[in-house]
């Protein structure tokens, strides 16, 4: 039966994706409006085959620029962002040579940092402030890595002070809108996930990309809670760190909330 689920799912995914890749690919060589589009419709066709039911409490800020700070679980994260709104995000460098997932991180106009080079996110931070400033919505996994589904790990500061470039940048803007943002898969197969089983679904450590997505196919599906915190207005003035410090204490009590079987403030 697992087997057939995995048939299935790459017998309806990679026609899909043959389909969308190079219309995707000319829509960002040539600034499309579609190009914001087709990456929504690419990863709400991935959700609805693994059967992820996702649950969504507020809304993205309407404003920009619109720098989104989120906790990181798994690679389904990024899927089930994007089912809500045209977004790109910011990812590390590595997840570009990824065979097939990096040509999807770069045609999503992903920002990647190279943590290995001194100037690495430096440069990242003005490409980041030049697509705020531009109007893009652009989601930051501020834990730097994904956590093991029991904990939200400490959110770091660095890349919220491109933030502060996409103000001067940006020049017609006072401010940029930082806007928390908590994920979380509290159900699956209609029960309660445990604290024993949470590890298994989150993709963190060093365990295998291709087997972690072959064991979510073939198990049984997840309900997604994504839940959208109250927009911060960053200016010049304004300390990352202390922003950072307030997103990632509304993202970790959200998250708490959603763990334990109880409804998100928002």
């Amino acid at each position: 039966m697992a087997r057939l689920r995995i048939a299935l799912f790459l017998l309806a995914l990679v026609p899909a994706t043959l389909a969308l890749l190079p219309l995707q690919a000319l829509a960002v060589r040539f600034g499309w409006r579609i190009g914001q589009r087709i990456p929504m419709l690419f990863h709400r066709l991935v959700c609805r085959l693994l059967g992820v039911r996702i649950a969504q409490h507020g809304e993205p800020s309407p404003d920009r620029p619109l720098l989104i700070v989120a906790n990181h679980l798994s690679w389904l994260d990024i899927s089930v962002i994007s089912t809500l709104a045209p977004l790109s995000f910011v990812a590390k460098s590595e997840v570009a040579s990824w065979p097939l997932f990096g040509l999807f991180a770069r045609l999503q106009r992903s920002v990647f940092i190279d943590r290995t080079r001194r100037k690495g996110a430096a440069e990242a931070n003005r490409e980041i402030a030049e697509r705020l400033a531009g109007g893009d919505a652009i989601v930051l996994f501020a834990e730097g890595t994904t956590s093991d589904g029991n904990r939200v790990l400490a959110f770091r500061s660095a890349v919220v002070g491109a933030a502060r470039d996409a103000i001067s940048e940006a020049g017609h803007t006072g401010h940029v809108i930082v806007q928390p943002l908590t994920v979380a898969y509290p159900r699956r197969g209609g029960l309660p996930v445990s604290r024993c089983q949470r590890p298994s679904i989150a993709w963190h450590g060093d365990m295998e990309l291709l087997p972690h997505l072959a064991a979510m196919i073939a198990g049984p599906p997840l309900d997604a809670v994504v839940a959208w915190g109250r927009p911060i207005a960053f200016d010049a003035g304004s300390d990352r760190k202390s922003v950072t410090r307030r997103v990632e204490h509304e993202v970790r009590a959200t998250y708490a909330r959603i763990a334990t079987g109880r409804e998100p403030q928002v």
